[in-house]
């Protein structure tokens, strides 16, 4: 048997760059490159390997190891899961600080390697730096965080460990049921230690993603379903992008007449004139999406985890005998709130269940009421796009401005706060993945590396990355990587000084505000009343030397879109939002937790409201 004498770390990556990845007999490099941050647990083992070895792999520095694994998992999500990143960390905090990205990829289905350092092995030199010990269990490290996140976590405590842990590892990340983070823990001296591999490991290996088909039996129960249905309605999610099944999606809708409403990783799947549209669904959703929800007799779920913001806690649904039909190649989501399994791929599914349909086609009443409704709530989409107010900038108006100067080409990226909320009422998607939200685990600190990963993903589209102040100043790190690898975004900072989102949710159930406004301490209340505080946004990106301008209105906000897109660098743009001028809900509803014992008479009407709500939902 031919043999390759190297180290552990020198055989992984040439065990990576060998990976590719098939679907519908189209191949696809599998992994791209390195994205890390080097310490002592992993600079002379993998660093080593990346400095000398010869797989190829590109390697890129980051600056946050939560923010570049965010950068990972965007780029993987922008490529529809067909193309990665690893991500390497020392031990320690290092190892850590990935723990709430592993959490986000894997919330969110996309599939992304973390290559931590570990401790010795050998277990000689320990404790070593930054070495958790636990005297009821020697064999934990901080690494052991990462399994709770993660859908695949090993360690390799051997050389030789290293075969089976990388098969079992993409066997994960290239499956569309499981897939999400998977954690390879590497202890330091394990690194560096060499072992005969078989040179066959080493050799191109593909991974096939085969459509899984619709069975009979199965296509006959949905065929069955929808005839029967009266008032039928789609929702769309991420699972009909990773399917490739927008163009299969569009044209089912179309000839059936059944309208399509989307999930925030469904959105994009349609474009917005697309005339079964009805836009985002659920509490962030539009208000033709809700009032459908309302009254269908028959939902046909497609590659949805069916989230409590989608079905409105549940309640968005209000016809006593519905039914849900579940088109997804994963039985875990197919089941939920008691839905009849079509397991199998969105594109091959659909296209069955349109052949085993026919000529059908819904009521030509139920299509003109589509049509009337989905005209009344563009009408008020461009009433909310063209608001202004008279005491500063609006955010609805501000994402219409932006809406209208960006093309079918560009790429916006958000993930927490209130924006989420306004793009997937009111954003205008004009063409496939142009629309990147994550809203799985609604990760505040995404936003900007993310932009990174999807400019890396897609680098002949200008990103717009929408970020509110709250989440920028948790994470805004890989800024700086942008700069330093050349891949420019723009980025739109709504700067209304505090986290409002929250403050409104606290307000909506009782509460008069409490510790979400950014507010300099006054020392005779145990509240934040003090002044406002003043960050200087701009004067913070020009340090780091991105192009970065105040807009304090409208008018300047336009040229400042102008600006960066003739700029040739990272660029943000900073614009005054006034704190309460988002768009509220349409017909829905959001099951929290109210306390159920206050001395505030408001809180306790609240606790009674929500509880008057929950005996009015389905509990399954």
């Amino acid at each position: 048997m031919s043999t390759l004498h190297l180290t552990m770390a020198q055989a992984l990556l040439k065990f990576l760059a060998n990976q590719w990845i098939e679907i519908d007999g189209v191949s696809h490099k599998f992994v791209s490159g390195v994205i890390g941050i080097f310490g002592h647990g992993n600079v002379t083992g993998l660093g080593e390997a990346l400095e000398y070895g010869d797989s190829g792999l590109h390697f890129m520095q980051g600056h946050n190891e939560q923010g570049m694994v965010h950068t990972a998992t965007a780029y993987a999500k922008q490529k529809n899961r067909l193309a990665i990143f690893a991500c390497t960390t020392s031990i320690g905090p290092g190892a850590t600080n990935m723990v709430t990205a592993a959490a986000t990829a894997t919330a969110n289905r996309i599939p992304v390697l973390l290559l931590p350092g570990d401790i010795f092995a050998s277990r000689q030199p320990d404790p070593v730096l930054q070495q958790i010990e636990d005297s009821t269990d020697y064999s934990l490290s901080a690494n052991d965080c990462l399994r709770p996140v993660s859908r695949y976590w090993d360690r390799i405590t051997r050389p030789e460990q290293l075969m089976t842990a990388c098969l079992n590892a993409f066997r994960i990340l290239t499956d569309p049921e499981h897939c999400g983070a998977v954690t390879l823990c590497l202890p330091q001296d394990v690194q560096a230690e060499a072992y005969e591999y078989p040179t066959t490991f080493f050799e191109k290996r593909t991974w096939y993603l085969d459509r899984r088909v619709l069975s009979d039996r199965a296509l006959g129960v949905a065929v069955a379903a929808i005839k029967a249905a009266k008032r039928p309605l789609i929702i769309a999610g991420g699972g009909v992008h990773y399917a490739f099944a927008c163009d299969r999606l569009a044209t089912f809708a179309d000839q059936c007449g059944i309208p399509v409403a989307v999930t925030q990783a469904g959105k994009s799947a349609l474009p917005w004139t697309h005339r079964m549209n009805v836009g985002g669904l659920g509490v962030t959703g539009t208000k033709v999406a809700n009032q459908l929800a309302a009254k269908t007799d028959l939902v046909v779920a497609i590659g949805t985890r069916l989230q409590d913001f989608t079905t409105a806690s549940k309640s968005a649904f209000q016809d006593p005998n519905l039914k849900i039909l579940h088109l997804n190649v994963s039985a875990f989501d197919g089941y939920k709130m008691g839905a009849t399994l079509l397991q199998a791929d969105a594109k091959l599914g659909l296209q069955a269940i349109h052949k085993g349909l026919g000529s059908y086609a819904t009521a030509r009443q139920y299509q003109e009421q589509i049509a009337k409704w989905r005209q009344e709530w563009q009408q008020e989409v461009d009433r909310l796009y063209s608001t202004e107010i008279p005491d500063g900038n609006a955010q609805t108006h501000i994402l219409g401005v932006l809406n209208h100067f960006v093309t079918a080409q560009d790429v916006v990226v958000s993930a927490a706060g209130s924006l989420p909320g306004d793009l997937h009422r009111l954003w205008r998607s004009k063409a496939k993945k142009d629309y990147h939200l994550e809203y799985a685990y609604s990760c505040m600190g995404y936003e900007v590396a993310a932009g990174l990963g999807v400019k890396m993903a897609q680098p002949q589209s200008e990103v717009y990355v929408l970020v509110g102040d709250g989440s920028y100043l948790m994470l805004h790190s890989e800024l700086l990587t942008s700069l330093q690898e050349g891949f420019k975004i723009v980025i739109i900072l709504f700067n209304n000084q505090g986290y409002h989102c929250i403050r409104g949710l606290q307000e909506s159930q009782g509460s008069q505000g409490f510790g979400c406004e950014f507010r300099y301490r006054d020392k005779d209340s145990k509240r934040l009343q003090g002044r406002s505080l003043v960050i200087d946004f701009v004067q913070y990106a020009r340090a780091l030397g991105a192009n970065a301008i105040f807009a304090k209105d409208v008018t300047v906000f336009k040229q400042a879109l102008e600006e960066a897109k003739a700029s040739s660098i990272s660029t943000l743009i900073e614009i005054p939002v006034n704190d309460k001028s988002m768009s509220g809900s349409y017909d829905s509803w959001w099951r929290v937790a109210v306390a159920e014992v206050s001395t505030a008479n408001p809180v306790k009407q609240a606790y009674q409201a929500m509880q008057n709500k929950v005996k009015q939902v389905k509990p399954y």
